[in-house]
């Protein structure tokens, strides 16, 4: 049943991310802010705060997809966070794949789920709070389901898959979510993209 939660929403996520990028055609300035953004991600991911529990929180990883989705556009969003989750795969020793299959149900979504901060629109406060917010559930849910899937191994003693899971990854992804939120949520999102535009 676990591995059959965990597929059924790997799918729904994927196929709705590659649905939304439909006639996605990346230009040479997209191609460049997603660089930016990936590099980012992968240098912010690297400076962790270890908790008590064992889990950790980045340095703020989560912003630059995030704001690439807020101030220019998901869908190229979407595709850094594609390129970031193999880059991390490669480059990161902690976000080594125990099975095949985890890559598909963790790397690939866990980052370009950020992608979703923009999918509201960044008009108006609230379409962004509402995005981000989405966005950062859907990115700690693929780490729960991964942790309940591929670390079962490592629960606490007395706790099942998706207890050890979700606590871990609540009081680590999910307080990093958090805070990302609030400081999204505090930035000037509007001046942002006129001046990311201006730069056209």
């Amino acid at each position: 049943m676990t591995e059959l939660i965990a597929g059924i929403f790997t799918v729904a996520v994927l196929g709705t991310t590659i649905w939304l990028c439909r006639g996605l055609r990346l230009t040479s300035r997209d191609i460049c802010l997603a660089g930016l953004m990936s590099a980012a991600t992968l240098v912010l991911r690297c400076f962790l705060i270890t908790l008590p529990n064992g889990s950790h929180i980045s340095l703020g990883a989560m912003l630059p997809i995030l704001l690439l989705s807020l101030i220019h556009r998901p869908q190229v969003a979407f595709c850094a966070g594609w390129v970031t989750g193999v880059l991390a795969m490669l480059l990161l020793p902690e976000w080594q794949p125990v099975h095949w299959a985890q890559p598909f149900v963790e790397q690939l979504i866990c980052f370009s789920a950020l992608g979703y901060a923009g999918i509201f629109g960044a008009d108006r406060r609230w379409k962004i709070v509402a995005g981000t917010a989405l966005a950062v559930v859907l990115s700690v849910t693929s780490h729960i389901m991964a942790g309940a899937v591929f670390f079962a191994q490592y629960a606490w003693d007395g706790y099942g898959p998706w207890a050890y899971s979700i606590l871990a990854n609540l009081s680590g992804h999910g307080t990093e979510g958090l805070a990302t939120i609030v400081i999204v949520s505090l930035l000037p999102i509007s001046r942002l993209r006129r001046t990311v535009k201006a730069g056209v």
